[in-house]
């Protein structure tokens, strides 16, 4: 499976009905992504830009575009960002494959 960070922040009134009724979203989200194919590793609410951050292993980009796409439907975020993660050995091993692919820039 595949490792994806989920940033987001909702709506001022999705924040409004979550302070008239305080949940847990981890709790909320953990079998919207098990129906995905997928398990939520951690959930954070942070400061900044993004309210939320989520941590998940998914089957693959398809599974992971259909869960964006669901909870973006649902309307109570105003942005949401899926970033894949790999870990530092596939990075590296993508730097090993990347010195031996040719590319060269533009005038070169």
């Amino acid at each position: 499976m595949a490792l994806y960070m989920y940033q987001a922040s909702y709506t001022s009134d999705a924040w409004a009905e979550q302070v008239k009724n305080p949940q847990n979203r981890a709790e909320q989200m953990q079998p919207v992504i098990e129906a995905a194919g997928g398990k939520l590793l951690a959930f954070y609410y942070a400061f900044g830009e993004d309210d939320i951050v989520a941590l998940m292993e998914l089957p693959d980009n398809i599974s992971a575009s259909a869960l964006a796409l669901a909870v973006a439907a649902g309307g109570g975020l105003k942005n949401g960002k899926t970033t894949v993660l790999m870990s530092a050995e596939d990075g590296v091993e993508a730097m090993r494959k990347a010195g031996g692919v040719g590319y060269r820039p533009p005038g070169r």
